[in-house]
């Protein structure tokens, strides 16, 4: 594995390395030597858990083939957790964002498991349907540039 993933470091102006090293609190439901998972202090939806890396990584963005290897294949395990936790747990919504603009608030990766009860639980996502302002050349445009960047 990569170093990142075998020697964590921390910022010392992050939460979310505070937590990891205990000079803040949390209510921990699963660590290992690669993730901790802990309860967001918000809690969205009751069972709100928020799953980092040990090592300090600001966005998706920083992560290396191992790292994200690592993180995201504990996600499922740690899910089914949550939800097995609460039979009226009926669907979960799992999110990562990524710089300011994308909601992120906590500059240290984290993935964001959301229990869903019901359609009335106070959590909201709005994916607009932009297809009428695109055409078939302004969708190849969009993939040839992301290709490119993927075979460069």
């Amino acid at each position: 594995m990569d170093q990142m993933t075998l020697e964590p470091h921390y910022a010392d102006d992050c939460v979310f390395c505070k937590i990891l090293t205990g000079e803040i609190p949390s209510y921990t439901v699963y660590e290992d030597n690669i993730v901790k998972a802990f309860l967001d202090i918000s809690q969205g939806t009751p069972g709100h858990t928020l799953v980092i890396p040990k090592t300090h990584v600001k966005d998706i963005f920083a992560y290396d083939a191992d790292l994200a290897a690592a993180v995201f294949s504990r996600i499922p395990k740690i899910a089914r957790a949550v939800k097995d936790s609460d039979p009226a747990i009926k669907g979960m919504n799992i999110l990562n964002n990524n710089g300011q603009v994308a909601y992120q608030s906590v500059f240290h990766s984290h993935i964001h498991l959301v229990p869903r009860y019901t359609d009335q639980d106070d959590f909201k996502m709005i994916f607009k349907d932009n297809s009428g302002n695109y055409t078939p050349a302004s969708y190849s445009a969009i993939q040839a540039k992301i290709k490119a960047q993927l075979e460069g």
